[in-house]
Formats: structure tokens, C-alpha cells, sequence
């Protein structure tokens, strides 16, 4: 029996991983100092124009500042080397970020949907032009930055994370300001929780997508960019194979998934070649950076040969 490891495929990859990082870190950086702008604002102007709504605004805007940090702290740990302790380094931080990033989201959704139903009972008069003026400056700051973690929202969860905090938050200032223009407009108190009530759905379907997402990643479970069906395919196709058995796949981080599987191949040395071409190949197209085979000459002799057998 041989054991092979291929680590070397990491380099294809590391420019990219290095270019990344920076980006988001302003990103990061951006969106919190403009957040705290905005908290700042809407506490001072809603004590000033004696609005309820745009302190509780404030408060709900508190748990993005919250939300950025955790993850702006969880993609700088997971860029941290590995110690003797913790060989794969702090990688996970960034799932478990995602996980609160998600809690937080569906927290935010039961505040904003207790305070609408109570203001269906107890209408309050709205200070128009001060809310509109506020929520407005809140659709545009939330808007630059869910669009500045946009392109990253596909291939790492915690930023999307990010991204959800900061498209709900534009979204649900945006329906202030409808909701203020209509009150204005018409005179019926009732729009402004209704509206409240809608984006309150719009950011439980986010943030329950997202949840699903990093649970998912959290008890290991294969990456949802990773179509294990089409990687069995493939490895059962190498040349020389006879037989796939104890394949795992899983996340080490947000952005980074792992593989580890046995291959039998009776007739064909070892050979660090067709290692270093597999690995090559998993990474290319189907994004999986860690991958540690085990070439085998027999499934008999493994104990861990029965798909049920972890």
C-alpha cells in the first residue's frame, strides 16, 4: 500500500488567494467605518426629529457593524499559517462566521417583523422628510458596499455573508423611504410596518439560504460548487483504476475545499506523476485546493473499502 500526498498544486492557485484578501480587507474596512457613520446619524437625527423608527433603525444597523466585523476577523484568522497544534491553521473561523453572520440575519428579521406588528396596532406619525433624508444616505452607503463584496459572494460564504448584511440593510432602507413618500402622499399609517413586514420576508429567505449553506459546511458536507457524482465519475475513469472507495469531501474554510480518497490500482506503480496530474486536475475543474489520495494494489486488504465505513 502507498500513501501519497501532493501539496505542490497549491502554487497554481496562491496569486489569485493573495490578491483577494487586500481587496476585501478595504472592503471590510469601508463598510464598518460607514456603518458607524450611519448609526451615528440616525441616532442623532431620530432624537432630534423625535423618531422611534430611525433609533430602532440604528439599533438594527448596530448588528451590521457587528456582522462585518465577525466577518472581517473570521477571513484575516483563516488567512493565518497553520501551527503544530492546529495543522490546518484558523481556516475554519471563516464557516463559523458565516454561521453567526446567518443567526444574526434571521435575528434582525424577528425585530423587524415584532416592531412592524406593533405598529400596525399603534400607528405613529412619521417625521418624513428627516426619515427619508437618513434611509436615503443608508440605501446609497449600503449599496457601494454590498456591491464592493459582490464578486466575491460566489466562491466564499462568509462573504457573502457580508454581502446579504449589507443588500438587506440598502433594502430595507429603501422601503423606509417608500413607505415615508406613500404615508406622505396618501395619509394611510398602515404602509410603513406593511412594507416593514415585506423586506422582513425578503431578509428571512436570505438569511435562511445562508444558514442552510454554512450548517452545511459546519457538520463537513460536501461544498454546494462541488457535484460529487461528476468527481466519482471522473476519478473512476483514471487510467489504471479499478476501484474509488473512502471519498470524502468538505470545506476547511469558506473558499477552500478538501478530498481525501483510496484508488485502487493493481497493475500500476506508484507514481507521483499521475499524483501531481490528479491533483491538477481536481483543482482545476473542480476547484478542490487539498486533495491527499491513497493509491492502493487491492480493496481487501483496507478496512475502510465499504461505503459505510467512515
Amino acid at each position: 500500500m502507498a500513501h501519497s500526498h501532493h501539496h505542490g498544486h497549491s502554487h497554481s492557485i496562491g496569486s489569485g488567494h493573495d490578491r483577494e484578501p487586500a481587496t476585501f480587507d478595504k472592503a471590510f474596512a469601508i463598510g464598518t467605518v460607514l456603518n458607524i457613520g450611519i448609526v451615528l446619524a440616525e441616532l442623532v437625527f431620530g432624537y432630534l426629529a423625535h423618531s422611534l423608527a430611525l433609533m430602532a433603525d440604528a439599533a438594527h444597523n448596530l448588528s451590521d457593524v457587528a456582522g462585518l466585523l465577525l466577518a472581517w476577523g473570521a477571513a484575516w484568522l483563516s488567512r493565518r499559517g497553520p501551527t503544530s497544534q492546529r495543522t490546518y491553521g484558523y481556516r475554519r473561523a471563516s464557516i463559523l462566521a458565516a454561521l453567526a453572520n446567518a443567526a444574526l440575519l434571521l435575528v434582525a428579521t424577528g425585530g423587524i417583523a415584532v416592531e412592524a406588528i406593533r405598529r400596525f396596532a399603534e400607528p405613529e406619525p412619521l417625521q418624513a422628510g428627516t426619515v427619508i433624508a437618513v434611509a436615503a444616505l443608508a440605501i446609497v452607503v449600503n449599496g457601494i458596499v454590498a456591491l464592493m463584496f459582490m464578486r466575491g459572494r460566489h466562491h466564499d460564504l462568509n462573504i457573502r455573508g457580508a454581502f446579504l448584511h449589507m443588500l438587506a440593510d440598502a433594502a430595507v432602507s429603501f422601503g423606509v423611504v417608500v413607505a415615508a413618500l406613500v404615508t406622505v402622499w396618501t395619509g394611510w399609517l398602515w404602509i410603513d410596518p406593511a412594507i416593514s413586514l415585506g423586506i422582513a420576508m425578503f431578509v428571512l429567505w436570505a438569511g435562511w439560504g445562508l444558514a442552510r449553506s454554512s450548517v452545511n459546511l459546519a457538520l463537513d458536507g460536501i461544498p454546494e460548487s462541488v457535484n460529487r457524482r461528476n468527481v466519482e465519475a471522473y476519478l473512476n475513469g483514471l487510467p489504471g483504476v479499478t476501484d474509488v472507495h473512502d471519498l470524502h469531501i468538505w470545506a476547511m474554510s469558506t473558499a477552500e475545499t478538501a478530498l481525501t480518497v483510496h484508488l485502487v490500482r493493481p497493475d500500476a506503480r506508484v507514481d507521483d506523476g499521475f499524483v501531481a496530474a490528479v491533483c491538477e486536475r481536481l483543482d482545476r475543474d473542480f476547484k478542490i485546493h487539498h486533495a491527499t489520495l491513497q493509491i492502493e494494489h487491492c480493496r481487501e486488504g483496507c478496512r475502510l473499502a465499504p461505503d459505510h465505513v467512515v
